[in-house]
């Protein structure tokens, strides 16, 4: 008996003791949430955000971390399904324990998620241009607020060297963000003297593949006389159909220029370019700037896609728009961290106002100290028979974000930071 006694007394104590040590080995790293679709319609262009975040993180953890502790991924697949955009952030904060998450691409997966972050006190850095019309204490924007891409591009268009265009066509994926873009655009042309018959919108669903009728629309559109661009507000794989549409019906750059704001070098890959060579897209970040910075993040990006044998990048590596902003939005959460000597969500928050980093456009990006948003340089770059982008046009220095567009009447008078609640 007392054999017994002691072997199950043995075994009680190591029991404990390992109940112990789980906790301990839980604050042996810090753990951060990936929300991003690695598979479905949006695949195409966030599968490369999820592998940037943890580009980032092994580049952190080599230099010793945050706060001495090791960054611990959590990757999540929401699948292109906007309500499980939801039910995984949950899974994140509440079951994983991420202190933040790098994450969400389309405007209504992080509208989806977005109740969850403010309801649990939790972090999310958004990497995507978007509409505005948002603020959210738990939200830093670090991709492109309307008057930071939209409308830089459609005065481009307007001007002698983008082609004096007098019609315009407004074609988008039927969701929130070209929706509300759109909206802001139609305002700002109708500023501009631009009739109402003079501009043509179109919307077609997530996924569609068939562009023959719509391109056949836009050049009789086109034919009536006054010269026309189409902004193209087309997110995730819709975009390859599209452009291989164009070149199909020989709409070329010189007849009706293409400017697109959710097409980088990484949606060119799967698409003939050379028919596309002089159509736009309008970004904060091409991977054909010359900079020191850039030279940097590139060879970086090209090294860990050969050494982890990233699809399509490990023979060709590409950088965009959204892989900057992912990359600088954990940079700047790491610098917050370590201001603040914390992980906790409101300390990381007052920490994070007016943080500054050197981004790969080779301009000092700097983080609003009351909006959420990054004060970003705005370029417009020409499609090159390589699928690359040749800058043709850029703001003078950074633009300071306006989430709240002026352009929307019921906009007067709404503060410019996010409410304390």
């Amino acid at each position: 008996m007392d054999r017994r006694f002691a072997l199950k007394s043995l075994s009680v104590a190591v029991a404990l003791s390992g109940a112990m040590a789980l906790p301990v080995h839980a604050q042996e790293t810090i753990k951060v949430g990936v929300l991003h679709s690695l598979s479905g319609t949006m695949a195409i262009s966030e599968t490369v955000l999820k592998d940037t975040i943890l580009m980032a993180i092994d580049e952190i953890n080599a230099k010793g971390g945050v706060l001495g502790k090791k960054l611990e991924p959590v990757v999540v697949d929401p699948a292109s399904n906007w309500p499980l955009f939801a039910e995984k952030a949950r899974q994140l904060i509440s079951k994983d324990k991420v202190v933040v998450t790098f994450g969400c691409w389309t405007s209504v997966s992080r509208k989806s998620v977005l109740p969850v972050y403010e309801e649990l006190n939790s972090l999310l850095f958004y990497p995507v241009q978007y509409e505005g019309e948002e603020l959210s204490k738990n939200v830093f924007y670090t991709g492109a607020a309307p008057n930071q891409q939209a409308i830089p591009a459609v005065e481009y268009l307007m001007s002698k060297d983008g082609g004096n265009a007098k019609r315009w066509v407004l074609l988008g994926t039927d969701y929130v963000y070209p929706r509300t873009t759109n909206k802001i655009l139609r305002s700002f042309l109708k500023s501009k003297g631009v009739a109402e018959a003079d501009i043509m919108e179109e919307y077609t669903p997530f996924g569609h593949a068939d562009y023959q009728s719509i391109i056949a629309k836009i050049k009789k559109f086109a034919s009536e006389g006054k010269k026309t661009a189409v902004v193209s507000t087309i997110n995730g794989d819709s975009n390859v159909p599209f452009y291989k549409e164009l070149g199909n019906q020989g709409l070329k750059a010189t007849d009706v220029p293409v400017v697109a704001f959710s097409v980088g070098e990484e949606e060119l890959r799967g698409v003939d370019t050379k028919p596309l060579v002089g159509h736009l897209a309008a970004w904060n970040y091409f991977q054909s700037i010359k900079a020191p910075a850039n030279d940097e993040f590139i060879k970086k990006w090209s090294a860990y896609a050969k050494a982890k044998g990233i699809a399509g990048h490990k023979d060709k590596p590409l950088t965009n728009d959204p892989m900057e902003a992912s990359y600088i939005g954990i940079m700047m959460w790491k610098q917050a961290v370590e201001k603040a000597k914390s992980t906790d969500t409101d300390k990381v928050i007052a920490a994070m106002a007016g943080q500054t980093f050197k981004a790969p456009s080779g301009i000092t990006s700097t983080m609003d100290p009351k909006n959420h948003h990054l004060h970003k340089s705005v370029f417009i770059g020409e499609v090159k028979a390589d699928g690359q982008f040749n800058v043709v046009w850029k703001t003078p220095g950074p633009v300071k974000a306006q989430p709240w567009s002026p352009f929307i009447p019921e906009n007067k008078g709404k503060k410019d930071e996010p409410e304390k609640k």
